[in-house]
């Protein structure tokens, strides 16, 4: 028997990373300072799944009135990270986990310095 196919779902303003090896020059070709590495403060890598955002409030929703059907949805602040995009961010702020054999890190996008996006434009 199969076991049922399952993905990652990222919540809220989190976003999943794949992380580079420590190194003085990430992939993308950012170089890091030497007291970045050594302390490993800030860590790159690129993000490959993204939460919808930070949740909001529902603005029609009265509490004053709890009988009334809701028509609630879900409405969220959009981040300005994007799945593709390579980020820096604060190590000490990451959750580690292990998924298939992979190594990821969890990052509030709070804790993301820098994002760096192809643009398709060229500018």
């Amino acid at each position: 028997m199969n076991p049922p196919h399952r993905r990652l779902i990222v919540v809220g303003d989190r976003v999943l990373i794949k992380q580079d090896r420590p190194e003085d020059r990430t992939e993308v070709g950012l170089y890091l300072p030497e007291s970045v590495v050594a302390k490993e403060k800030v860590q790159g890598g690129l993000i490959v799944a993204a939460g919808p955002g930070i949740p909001l409030p529902d603005p029609d929703f009265e509490e004053e009135e709890p009988w009334r059907e809701s028509q609630r949805r879900a409405r969220h602040l959009p981040m300005q990270a994007e799945v593709g995009d390579y980020a820096l961010f604060l190590k000490k702020h990451s959750v580690e986990i292990r998924y298939e054999s992979q190594q990821y890190l969890i990052v509030p996008q709070a804790a993301i310095l820098v994002l760096l996006r192809d643009d398709p434009a060229g500018h």
